[in-house]
């Protein structure tokens, strides 16, 4: 199991948590607001979670959406931690509808998952190799 020293910056702030676990568990661990906040309508606002977290060397984080939130339309659009980063984790969201959202201290906002670091080199080449889907675009898949 993979050790990630977490620290609060807030007595308030919950430790990131798997929902369900073992064989059958969660890909990403639940974060938590540390403060009330309000989304604007068609806005989007930075919610603290009142954490910093010490990453290995090969490893960071994604943040990425709850469903039950988005389906209400509060989406992450951003969200990569990389290894090296000790500061405050603090999620983007956006509300993408027409009503404010309310989010209580304690409520799960988003999800972490974590992901090892794979460095690659990028080598400019003249031509690339031929696959079935070849340079077919967004939304190409399954449709010949």
């Amino acid at each position: 199991m993979l050790h990630i020293p977490t620290k609060r910056l807030d007595p308030a702030a919950r430790l990131p948590c798997y929902a369900h676990t073992g064989p059958w568990g969660d890909l990403a661990a639940d974060l938590y607001s540390v403060h009330d906040a309000t989304v604007e309508p068609q806005k989007t606002a930075l919610v603290a979670t009142g954490l910093a977290m010490a990453f290995p060397a090969d490893y960071g984080a994604l943040v990425e959406d709850r469903s039950g939130l988005a389906v209400k339309g509060i989406t992450t659009l951003a969200g990569v931690i990389d290894p090296g980063y000790r500061g405050e984790l603090k999620v983007v969201l956006t509300n993408v509808t027409d009503s404010p959202i309310q989010l209580a201290a304690g409520d799960r906002i988003a999800q972490l998952r974590i992901v090892q670091r794979l460095q690659a080199s990028f080598e400019e080449v003249d031509d690339l190799d031929d696959t079935h889907r070849g340079d077919g675009g967004f939304g190409s898949t399954g449709h010949n």
